[in-house]
């Protein structure tokens, strides 16, 4: 064959060597990568992805503890994890409350599980499979009548059951066996025993205790003469706004003779923190003699909770 003089002279095409043992020792293998571990740290997969195997040890050694410690759970933690977090009840009418927890918690994860099922039937069944675009669709008439009614029947479920637990909660129509008159003023709590016709009055620095009797239904009447509180006891499941010039009132059954703590649920200065009570329920004989030792310490009669700037006369003992 003839050599022109000036035209270029192709030569072959030389491969660099490979190395049989890093990759497999096959033709076919060479350009598809085996795995390989480096000082037992990290893994090159077929796909070409690096992962961490350190990593996925640790997560399974985190998944076996989880495992073991949710196997020795104590029965009042797996009775929590029933009420959904929820204290031990202490009062007939826990259950008006606990239930619609309960039932909005399952309400909820039904709704994650069908959004997630849903999202995941999407990834997979509609991943992408080639370059070009997919099907275009410009309307699905099922699922925009899905996504419209189903959260209609969830939120209209929902209401229906929260306006029937709430008349039951507050209705007051029963005649109380006692009625305890409650002001929350900053930074404590006053509790009038009107039927007793004496009180208790708390400070920042001495934490009131409000005495009741178990198995008779108490009428709350709470009252505020500076800013809006909120009356909380957890065990009762019950908690109720406390605001000046109007008088909020709800009704609870104490069923189990215990302490309870109460507190301000509405942040209300600077000492909001400190607005703490105890609740005790005692027998009946109990709670007589409580009010008989009120009595012997002269805290007699009941105090009135007047607006702040309602008074026309100094308070007695001040300078002004």
């Amino acid at each position: 064959m003839p050599t022109f003089v000036g035209a270029p002279v192709r030569q072959p095409l030389v491969l660099p060597p490979q190395d049989k043992q890093d990759f497999g020792g096959r033709a076919g293998d060479r350009c598809r990568p085996r795995d390989i571990r480096v000082k037992g740290r990290w893994e090159l997969s077929r796909n070409g992805t690096v992962r961490s195997v350190r990593r996925r040890v640790a997560v399974g050694a985190t998944l076996v503890v989880a495992a073991v410690a949710l196997s020795g759970c104590s029965g009042d933690a797996a009775d929590q994890w029933r009420r959904a977090g929820l204290p031990e009840p202490a009062t007939e009418e826990t259950p008006l409350i606990g239930d619609l927890w309960v039932g909005t918690w399952i309400a909820a994860l039904g709704v994650g599980l069908l959004v997630w099922g849903l999202i995941l039937f999407a990834a997979v069944a509609y991943r992408r499979r080639h370059d070009g675009l997919p099907r275009q669709t410009r309307l699905n008439a099922p699922i925009e009548f899905l996504y419209t009614v189903a959260p209609f029947a969830v939120i209209a479920s929902l209401f229906y059951w929260t306006v029937q637990n709430q008349d039951e909660i507050v209705d007051v129509s029963a005649e109380p066996d006692i009625t305890i008159g409650v002001i929350g003023q900053q930074w404590s709590w006053t509790f009038n025993h009107v039927d007793g016709d004496v009180h208790e009055i708390g400070t920042t620095t001495d934490r009131p205790t409000l005495v009741l009797p178990v198995d008779q239904t108490v009428q709350f009447e709470l009252n505020s003469p500076d800013v809006i509180h909120s009356f909380w006891i957890p065990q009762f499941y019950m908690k109720m706004d406390v605001i000046p010039g109007k008088t909020n009132t709800f009704q609870v059954t104490p069923n189990r003779e215990g302490t309870y703590a109460g507190k301000c649920a509405e942040l209300c200065g600077v000492y909001h923190s400190r607005m703490l009570f105890d609740v005790e329920v005692v027998s009946e004989e109990e709670y007589e003699a409580h009010l008989q030792e009120l009595r012997d310490r002269g805290q007699t009669g009941l105090i009135p909770s007047p607006l702040r700037g309602a008074f026309s006369q100094p308070f007695e003992g001040s300078d002004s």
